[in-house]
């Protein structure tokens, strides 16, 4: 058994308007309270709208929120950008970073997810790194070298268990339903731990590695009995309150 605290990430991405992510946030601190001693470290991740109030809710409650990316810069002329320093003012502890459609959409590359999280640990938050391979890299047996390259640009020198997540999202498995079998899931993340353990030594051995794609209250509790598997980054099912809270506590 692994003594690495299980983290449950929910990431909502570009959905709900305020009052929804309230209601949301409500849902999940109440049933919070209803577990006064979690096995489980658990965060939301609201678009940057709501992030204030949600914050607010989740004050003086087990849950964290985060942010689903920042800019490496502390503050300038970047429209429509938001700094680490400002997730954090509005709340934050962590940030998503090198999210898989971050990566499509925006085209960031491993050494700009690896600038945002020097960016982000300097203004005190946890970087939460993601990696994953597309279908077609998967398909063409090019898994492993495609975590490889993106563990070794997208995560800075300096990582600690304290301050760096890793997440594995296979992008295949996103959103379609799809998810990396037992055995998939526990390869791709035994690879990861081994290979931040010839960066980082011992402090690996503290890290953790969620999963993420495509993690439901009906496989959650088999993902996360796997050995390296420390939690899940939850997309869809992290916006409904049961199915979230089912998933956390899996644990």
């Amino acid at each position: 058994m692994s003594n690495r605290r299980p983290l449950i990430a929910g990431n909502w991405k570009m959905n709900g308007l305020s009052s929804d992510a309230a209601a949301l946030a409500n849902g999940i601190t109440q049933r919070l309270e209803e577990n006064t001693n979690p096995a489980f470290d658990i965060l939301v991740c609201p678009p940057f709208t709501s992030v204030g109030r949600v914050s607010k809710i989740a004050d003086g409650t087990a849950l964290c929120v985060g942010g689903q990316t920042c800019h490496d810069a502390e503050k300038g002329a970047h429209t429509g950008d938001i700094s680490a320093a400002m997730l954090v003012d509005m709340g934050c502890s962590y940030v998503i970073l090198g999210h898989s459609e971050r990566r499509a959409d925006h085209g960031e590359a491993d050494s700009a997810v690896n600038t945002k999280a020097q960016a982000a640990w300097k203004a005190g938050m946890i970087a939460i790194v993601c990696v994953g391979e597309t279908e077609a890299q998967r398909d063409a047996g090019e898994t492993l070298n495609v975590i490889s390259t993106q563990v070794s640009g997208s995560v800075p020198e300096g990582a600690t268990a304290a301050n760096t997540v890793i997440a594995y999202e296979p992008v295949w498995a996103i959103g379609t339903g799809r998810t990396a079998s037992q055995e998939e899931a526990q390869e791709v993340h035994a690879f990861i731990r081994k290979q931040l353990r010839e960066s980082y030594g011992t402090e690996a051995d503290g890290m953790r590695i969620l999963y993420g794609g495509s993690m439901k209250p009906g496989n959650a509790k088999e993902l996360m009995a796997l050995e390296d598997v420390d939690g899940g980054l939850i997309g869809g099912a992290a916006l409904v309150v049961d199915d979230f809270m089912t998933i956390a506590e899996s644990c």
